[in-house]
């Protein structure tokens, strides 16, 4: 027992000792002791039965749709259709988003924006743009569905939108291409005189879910790429990046880019908005039409290095950053300085009947870190530090607004576009992450073929700047918003409508009426079968004549949470989708006759197979 003392006491000495020289003894909360010894895994590990910190919002581009995903697990989650069909939804073929799409089956989204309180995501509504069709649509983050789509007129793809002014009192929509007014046939000879680059001012109506077009301004035939709105001392004024001033019409990546600058539109839509109210605009084909040169005010221009790209507003409002995507610098205009270039006129004289400000009155200063190339967009952390993609050097850049001083900078595979920060465009940033949008990931994923899937690259941004994470994403992650998961409210299930006329919610009531050749199913959905007529020998079978017009109106009677129904007809090319206690309706000319099985394509319970039923269809006599 005795030879056991000295090694136990030289065990206890050697512990003392360690535990002296290498301790922290320093005050250490239990979450800050942990996230400094995690490992990159650990970080974006959410174990099973936790959630994300953030919903991040991705536009589709040219898929139409908005994809969404958790950071920092960064998983996809849901795919919101906006702009194109959906067959595992049925978006675009039941009645309520046959209509919203107007026709069209595809859309190219860009740039998804928040609904804003005071500055602030208030987690209620997303917006988004389709710059293929020149529309814009509202997302309810309820249910995460889309509820407005509206056709702008005299536009042509609106790219640089959405973005929101600090209380959604408008979004603007700038335009991608200029064209007539109307997009009425001229001549590309008569470019100049005859093409314009409209930009509207879209409001929403929260109360009865619309979107309306408040006025328009017939800006100069140029391109209208990117945008912000002020904040705070600046929240009445909005920016915008132009390119081609040169009024170019072929050959652009030449022709465009000729002139040694372009311009940023600064413009007071509070006093755009007076100018309305007033009367000062033209009424074009019912639409409130503002010519700058005629309706003079309001809006400025400020030269800027050559085909910028992103214009970013700093979280306190005092600056909007350019870049130019040509030259390997971003431009810090002040606010403050802009004003009172306005105040004393201090202009460089006009363009297009606008005001050009001296860019020296207004330029805060030019940063150019070394080495990087193609600077196209910029977000914020928590301490006003500002985020800069590079094209070109594939790297995010991060820097001092107030100094110009190069912070850090970090590689990303490859060529980012937009790069998105933890609610980086509000006034008050998260700071910790920050996700770079990339346009090119060659070399990173299993090969698919030719044609490689875009990515998205999770940065921890909360010390030294750190990739941690990568994941391929659907195309095309062109630009995003990040909100804080608590903000958004979903609900679990619809609740029952007493007031809509085609909502069934008991059994005993579903039934089957014609008039004339067209016919009216009320029926239920519910685990595991279809009732379209209670009173029926089998209820679950729906018997037309050739050529009748039919519309089904089903009600998923399950207020379950996620008991979500499909209901699809073989060989019919229908599928639509009923969420918990919502009503959906799909209207169709029965044109073909015979024998259609009917069957739910939304798994949702064991007897999931047994729910089918029949759609028969006389032939014509």
């Amino acid at each position: 027992m005795k030879k056991w003392i000295p090694i136990a006491s030289g065990l206890l000495a050697g512990f003392i000792a360690a535990t002296i020289t290498f301790a922290d003894f320093s005050a250490k909360t239990n979450t800050e002791a942990a996230s400094s010894n995690k490992s990159d895994a650990e970080k974006v590990y959410v174990p099973f039965g936790q959630k994300d910190d953030y919903y991040l919002f991705a536009s589709g581009g040219h898929s139409g749709q908005m994809f969404i995903y958790g950071v920092p697990s960064m998983r996809k989650i849901r795919t919101i259709p906006v702009f194109s069909q959906d067959s595992a939804t049925g978006y675009g073929f039941d009645e309520h988003s046959k209509k919203l799409m107007g026709g069209y089956t595809w859309g190219d989204l860009h740039h998804p924006a928040f609904s804003e309180t005071k500055g602030d995501y208030d987690g209620k509504w997303m917006f988004a743009t389709d710059v293929g069709n020149s529309r814009a649509a509202v997302v309810d983050l309820e249910t995460f569905t889309t509820k407005d789509i509206i056709k702008v007129p005299n536009t042509a793809g609106p790219h640089c939108a959405a973005f929101v002014t600090e209380n959604t009192e408008y979004m603007f929509l700038p335009t991608r291409f200029a064209v007539p007014v109307g997009q009425k046939y001229e001549s590309l000879d008569n470019y100049s005189q005859n093409y314009r680059g409209v930009m509207s001012a879209v409001t929403f109506d929260e109360k009865n879910v619309k979107l309306n077009i408040a006025y328009q301004v017939a800006l100069p035939p140029w391109s209208y790429d990117l945008s912000d709105a002020g904040k705070k001392s600046s929240a009445d004024w909005a920016v915008m990046t132009t390119y081609n001033t040169e009024e170019a019409t072929t050959t652009l990546e030449v022709n465009a880019s000729q002139a040694d600058r372009d311009y940023i539109v600064l413009f007071n839509w509070k006093e755009l908005e007076k100018m309305v109210k007033e009367g000062k605009y033209e009424d074009v084909d019912g639409q409130k039409m503002i010519y700058p040169e005629k309706q003079k005010g309001g809006i400025y221009l400020v030269p800027v290095a050559k085909s910028p790209h992103g214009v970013d507003v700093t979280p306190d409002g005092k600056y909007f950053i350019a870049s130019g995507k040509l030259a390997p610098a971003m431009s810090v205009f002040s606010f403050e300085k802009a004003f009172k270039a306005v105040e004393n006129k201090d202009f460089a004289g006009e363009r297009n009947g606008i005001p050009i400000l001296n860019y020296k009155s207004v330029m805060e200063r030019e940063v150019n870190p070394e080495n990087a190339l193609g600077p196209l967009h910029t977000q914020f952390d928590d301490k006003g530090m500002a985020y800069t993609t590079m094209f070109i050097s594939s790297e995010v850049v991060k820097w001092d607004p107030n100094t110009g001083k190069t912070l850090d900078r970090v590689p990303v595979q490859y060529s980012p576009g937009h790069s998105v920060a933890a609610e980086g465009d509000t006034v008050s940033p998260d700071g910790h992450w920050l996700v770079a949008l990339n346009k090119i990931a060659k070399d990173s994923y299993l090969s698919v073929g030719p044609s490689h899937p875009e990515s998205m690259q999770l940065i921890d941004i909360s010390g030294k700047m750190k990739v941690i994470q990568s994941a391929p994403v659907d195309p095309e992650p062109h630009y995003a918003q990040m909100i804080k998961a608590d903000k958004i409210k979903t609900i679990n299930v619809y609740p029952k409508d007493e007031k809509n006329k085609d909502a069934v919610y008991k059994q005993n009531d579903t039934k089957i009426v014609r008039k004339g050749n067209e016919v009216h199913v009320y029926g239920i959905a519910m685990r595991s079968r279809f009732i379209f007529d209670a009173k029926a020998k089998r209820p679950d079978v729906i018997e037309v004549n050739e050529g009748d017009h039919v519309f089904i109106h089903l009600t998923n009677i399950d207020f379950d949470e996620d008991i979500t129904h499909g209901f699809a007809i073989n060989s019919y090319d229908l599928n639509i989708e009923v969420q918990p206690g919502q009503t959906n309706t799909i209207e169709f000319t029965a044109d073909k006759a015979g024998t259609f099985p009917i069957y739910c394509t939304n798994f949702c319970s064991a007897l999931h197979q047994e729910m089918n039923g029949y759609f028969l269809v006389k032939p014509k006599q």
